[in-house]
């Protein structure tokens, strides 16, 4: 085995850090570890000034390295079972989707439309358009602090490419901090709920959409738009009982789905399409919808005739047990194209989405299968093909991702500096109106290094 060189350059590693030279050490970047039995990764020293001891884990690293290996001609077979039944099942929709809404299962299966195989080129792009994009991320409450505040930062980018090309950068902060900012209160009086941890990240969704609709509203009527969000439009953390009602209706349907609606009334009188994009998916509703296929019980019913009692050999739908929808589209489509759309059959998006309907489908790019949603008005306006072809040109322009909701990112991304200056900020003005500045113990003990 070629010995691994040693690391001589700069970012704060060791030059007793060993690297392989296949990844481009002499530019100073570390891509990847070579783990090998016997590998001192770090020197005596090193390793002192660290709490994890990769030592330690390396082994074991090795060890899952070596199972995933193992798996991976099951797998692989899978996947080719998958996609035989896709070729298969592609004459049938009409029998297949009746037993998809017939369907009782505890996975997410996706609607079909009109073709469950087919795969579409882009289009020639517009000699003039806009990509407006949104992205954001927060500071949450810290119940060691004296003052009990969180921050929401808003990053938005609108790139006008053409004839006039022009680019427009912006980062919008926002404080949370009177009772009523981190609380969302039950207007009948039962009860209210802190607007902290996960219920603070789905605030941020609500303004990410609200600050990409007033954006949309300066788009000239002719001008070809994409207005687009990072991740789902399918806010899975508002599903099942997790919240109560009022919640879901001040988060949901007064919040994020109204900021849709308000885009779904722009584009009425301009051009403006409405997506979001999903990197490196690891959804499988496509691939249900074949377990669905595969299922010899009519109608389908989990729960009723596979329980857990039932032994996986015994399972017709396990033939296709951990396939991905991306595997399977980066084989059924060439660079550049799209895949046919498929219908979110979410319980969110059944019950609250209306028009706003989560459809999407699969887009292989150069760099990999990313999953683009949109609702079902985009759709019924002709505007997937404009979808695909902006997405794919941004993409093109990004090194494999959307240039807008990198540049998006970067406006509204708080580093640990940023959060650390945000709490000397907030004692510093608590101090100054000679409020209580105390922290708890554990807090300061975290500040202050002992040994």
């Amino acid at each position: 085995m070629q010995r691994a060189k040693p690391f001589a350059g700069g970012l704060g590693v060791s030059p007793n850090f060993f690297f392989s030279p296949k990844t481009g050490g002499e530019r100073g970047f570390i891509n990847s570890f070579v783990i090998r039995k016997h590998l001192v990764l770090y020197s005596p020293q090193r390793v002192a000034e660290m709490s994890l001891d990769l030592n330690k884990v390396a082994g074991q690293i090795e060890g899952m390295a070596a199972d995933l290996k193992a798996e991976q001609k099951d797998k692989e077979a899978h996947l080719s079972h998958a996609l035989e039944i896709l070729r298969l099942k592609s004459n049938e929709l009409d029998s297949l989707r009746k037993r998809i809404e017939n369907s009782k299962t505890t996975w997410l299966v996706a609607g079909i439309t009109n073709e469950l195989t087919g795969s579409h080129k882009s289009r020639e792009c517009p000699s003039d358009f806009a990509v407006i994009a949104v992205d954001g991320s927060h500071i949450d409450v810290d119940r060691h602090s004296a003052a009990r505040c969180c921050l929401i930062n808003i990053g938005s980018v609108v790139l006008r490419y053409g004839e006039k090309p022009d680019a427009a950068l912006r980062s919008q902060p926002a404080l949370y901090a009177s009772r009523q900012d981190l609380t969302i209160a039950d207007p009948l009086g039962s009860g209210e709920q802190a607007l902290e941890r996960d219920l603070l990240g789905i605030k941020r969704a609500v303004a990410e959409a609200e600050a990409l609709a007033e954006l949309c509203e300066g788009i000239p009527p002719q001008l070809p738009a994409l207005a687009l969000l990072d991740g789902s439009l399918i806010m899975w953390g508002l599903g099942g009982q997790a919240y109560p009602d009022y919640v879901k209706r001040e988060l949901l349907e007064n919040g994020f789905l109204q900021a849709l609606n308000k885009i779904k009334e722009i584009s009425q009188k301009t051009r403006v399409a409405l997506a979001s994009y999903i990197s490196f998916p690891r959804s499988t509703d496509v691939v249900n919808a074949l377990r669905v296929a595969l299922c010899p019980y009519d109608p389908p019913d989990c729960d009723r005739n596979c329980s857990r009692s039932v032994p996986s050999s015994k399972k017709v739908c396990e033939a296709v047990d951990g396939v991905q929808d991306s595997a399977i589209f980066a084989r059924v489509l060439g660079p550049g194209e799209r895949s046919a759309t498929f219908i979110s059959r979410s319980s969110v998006v059944q019950k609250h989405y209306g028009d706003n309907e989560v459809r999407f489908f699969y887009l292989k790019g150069d760099e990999e299968i990313a999953r683009v949603e949109f609702p079902r008005w985009a759709e019924e306006r002709g505007l997937v093909d404009l979808i695909h072809t902006l997405i794919l040109d941004q993409c093109r322009r990004g090194q494999g991702y959307p240039v807008a909701l990198s540049e998006a990112h970067e406006q509204a991304v708080v580093t640990g500096s940023d959060r650390e200056q945000f709490q000397y900020l907030v004692e510093l003005a608590l101090s100054e109106k000679r409020l209580p500045t105390a922290t708890s113990a554990k807090s300061r003990s975290k500040k202050t290094r002992w040994i």
